[in-house]
């Protein structure tokens, strides 16, 4: 069985990286739009630039999510070397995750708006779709909260444990 732990710390170990190698990818391609759409002898008008600097900036709100679920798996899964099994445990977890999901999908409405403003009316739908589900996403994390808080107080002992953890990760 130990054996068996090992080989799941040394999966989210790597899934970890490879969410660090994508992110450092994503940022890599978003230079580039960056670098493209900013060159002066670009030869496009200033509607095109402004398309590439929007997807610039949608590639790296992917890759900021690249990165913090790459965290989120190392700190969480790999550091704290402790099963999710507590209250505690699965709010900060969960917490962790769909705030990174909601604002990168605020981030991605918010783009394609402005991406619909400005030439491509037949994403206006789509932008709208976004944001609904970012915003029942956001409506979805408060209840699981405030619902999560009554058993939290079942185990206060979790919760100090679950701070002296990042007393010691901090250190």
């Amino acid at each position: 069985m130990k054996v068996l732990l090992k080989l799941f710390g040394a999966g989210y170990l790597a899934v970890s990286g490879f969410f660090f190698i994508c992110g450092v990818a994503l940022v890599g391609m978003s230079a580039w739009e960056i670098w493209e759409a900013l060159t002066v002898a670009s030869s496009e008008t200033m509607q095109p630039r402004f398309v590439r600097i929007l997807e610039s900036v949608g590639l790296l709100t992917i890759a900021v999510a690249a990165f913090e679920l790459g965290q989120t798996v190392l700190e969480e899964e790999v550091q704290r070397e402790a099963s999710i099994s507590t209250p505690t445990r699965v709010r900060r977890f969960m917490s962790r995750f769909l705030i990174v999901v909601i604002v990168s999908l605020s981030i991605e409405c918010l783009v394609s708006a402005f991406q619909s403003l400005h030439g491509r009316p037949e994403l206006l739908p789509h932008a709208g779709v976004i944001g609904v589900c970012a915003a029942l996403l956001l409506l979805a994390w408060g209840a699981f909260i405030r619902l999560n808080i009554p058993a939290e107080h079942l185990e206060p002992q979790a919760m100090q444990e679950a701070q002296a953890e990042d007393d010691k990760i901090a250190t």
